[in-house]
């Protein structure tokens, strides 16, 4: 494996990471705001509270890998979602002001600040599911290796704003299954009244990005002709999509979250396998888009070597450590 293969193959993980595990925070905040009572609301920080800092690091560690070893892709995407990115983070950062701030506010400003929690984490859910529906319809690239598209929105589509909506659902279904695995009583059995109806919204995503796929004959789709294995990822889905109803029936609290997650794993799998070898559908591969191989080097002995499985480690033992249901009576401080 070459350096360049081996840091693609450590964004893919990053991303993968971020996409899992801050996605069910972003599904628990989305979900915040139709929680019924402080109490509820109380015990939705309770299973977020010592996680959610640390999965938005994989997004950190992405962007640094982005920008130290494929350079060129850092300064293309940049270049196209320069305004979505500012919106997110802006998202993001709204969100753990008000993730915080909440606490020690009045019942008037608390109201405030569960917005702010709410809607950015809908918006933050948003942005990247336009982000990624624009990447897969394919982004405007000149010769010279540059984004070409038509002003700030040259990127905007009606299926990128679809994807975005998708995420939104997906990252709910996946919150509410978080919910169900870490909550008892009242509050449990809500959150398994609220799946089934997020999953149809999943699906009902699913089937109208394929139609518009088809319908617009999208790029992508010819890689399921070149690459027929790729209906594995697929089939891995529905088989998750099964234990999850299956997990629902039988009130089996683990299920539905191992599913949803196995869910996103493929889901994932099956974009990066369509789209490989290229970094930018379909502009810039991995070798054309790495930095020179003595940066490649350097980067790899600093982050490489010691800051990614760090991060790993403390991931792990994290999850470890707070695994189990969380206190109906619990707070966040």
């Amino acid at each position: 494996m070459t350096l360049a293969n081996f840091w693609a193959a450590a964004l893919a993980l990053s991303l993968l990471l971020y996409v899992v595990l801050d996605g069910f925070d972003l599904g628990v905040g989305i979900l915040f705001g139709f929680a019924r009572d402080e109490g509820e609301r109380r015990m939705m920080q309770a299973t977020i509270a010592p996680t959610w800092d640390g999965n938005e690091t994989w997004l950190v560690l992405a962007g640094t890998t982005l920008f130290a070893a494929f350079p060129a892709v850092y300064a293309l995407l940049l270049s196209a979602f320069y305004l979505p990115l500012c919106l997110m983070l802006g998202a993001l950062i709204l969100r753990g002001v008000a993730f915080e701030f909440r606490h020690n506010a009045g019942p008037r400003m608390r109201r405030v600040w569960d917005l702010g929690f709410a809607g950015g984490s809908f918006v933050a859910a948003f942005v990247q599911g336009v982000t990624v529906g624009a990447l897969v319809h394919g982004l405007p690239v000149g010769a010279d290796g540059r984004y070409a598209g038509a002003g700030t929105l040259g990127w905007l589509s009606p299926f990128a704003l679809l994807c975005g909506v998708g995420l939104c659902f997906g990252y709910t279904l996946l919150g509410a299954t978080w919910l169900v695995l870490k909550c008892r009583g009242e509050f449990r059995e809500r959150c398994y009244r609220l799946l089934p109806g997020l999953l149809v919204g999943a699906l009902a995503f699913l089937a109208c990005a394929f139609w518009y796929a088809l319908r617009v004959d999208l790029q992508v789709m010819h890689r399921w002709v070149d690459r027929p294995w790729l209906a594995v990822f697929p089939a891995i889905g529905l088989l998750a999509g099964a234990v999850m109803l299956a997990g629902m029936r039988r009130r089996r609290d683990a299920w539905p979250f191992a599913a949803a997650v196995t869910t996103f794993i493929a889901a994932f799998a099956t974009l990066a396998a369509s789209f490989l070898p290229y970094m930018v559908p379909f502009s810039i591969t991995i070798e054309e888009a790495a930095a020179p191989e003595s940066s490649l080097r350097f980067f790899f002995w600093g982050a490489g070597a010691f800051v990614l499985p760090l991060i790993l480690l403390y991931t792990i033992t994290i999850y470890a450590v707070f695994k189990g249901k969380v206190d109906p009576a619990a707070g966040y401080h």
